[in-house]
């Protein structure tokens, strides 16, 4: 299955108080243009979809209108916000757009959404989870979550996987190994940091919060 791996878009982003948004309207055009060409069985956006938990109404409108070309040309959407999006807005109308063929990360409150998808070789399970952090895991599950890395491990120790399956999972953090480039908030001292191996069941990682494509560990 061929799927299209996209993140941090940072709909409405502002350089040198210079609008991004035409920018990024040229850019999702040239994604749909792919997703066609190359006949993507789907496409995963892997959190920062916008630039602020409360983003500008023309960075809305432009996600709107990706989403409906996406929707119109039968292409399913697998999204999960990071840290620079509202859980909360991501969200909304998440039950309603799934209809469509548009899966939305949830709000976290320790359940993963699942989607089963299905092609010559077998089932494929595509997990969502949003960006996490140690307070609401240890709030959730009243576990000991001192760090990002123990957070995620309790957060993805909660997902169920078949072996005999292909799982995907989608999610945001920094990962240990990655390459960091200068546009990326980085915590004192790598505090977000998480281990590869943290993800180690599952067959395909969808990661996000790093700024360029890139391979980590296997």
């Amino acid at each position: 299955m061929k799927l299209i791996h996209l993140s941090d878009l940072h709909i409405g982003k502002r350089v040198n108080e210079f609008s991004m948004l035409e920018d990024q309207r040229y850019i999702l055009k040239q994604i749909l243009a792919i997703t066609e060409q190359e006949q993507a069985g789907g496409v995963v956006i892997a959190g920062d979809i916008y630039d602020k938990p409360v983003p500008p109404a023309e960075a809305v409108q432009v996600f709107d209108g990706f989403l409906t070309r996406l929707a119109e040309r039968g292409v399913p959407v697998f999204a999960v916000s990071g840290n620079h999006d509202s859980p909360e807005r991501v969200a909304f109308g998440a039950r309603l757009m799934r209809g469509q063929g548009v899966y939305l990360s949830p709000v976290y409150d320790g359940n993963v959404a699942e989607i089963f998808l299905e092609d010559e070789y077998g089932e494929v399970v595509v997990h969502l989870l949003p960006f996490v952090k140690p307070a609401a895991v240890r709030h959730i599950f009243e576990e000991e979550a001192g760090s990002y890395q123990e957070a995620v491990e309790i957060a993805v120790g909660h997902i169920q996987t078949d072996p005999d399956k292909r799982n995907v999972l989608v999610a945001h953090q920094f990962v240990t190994g990655a390459s960091r480039c200068g546009s990326e908030e980085i915590l004192v001292g790598g505090l977000d940091n998480v281990d590869v191996s943290v993800f180690r069941r599952f067959d395909y990682v969808a990661l996000g919060h790093i700024h360029s494509p890139q391979h980590v560990g296997r």
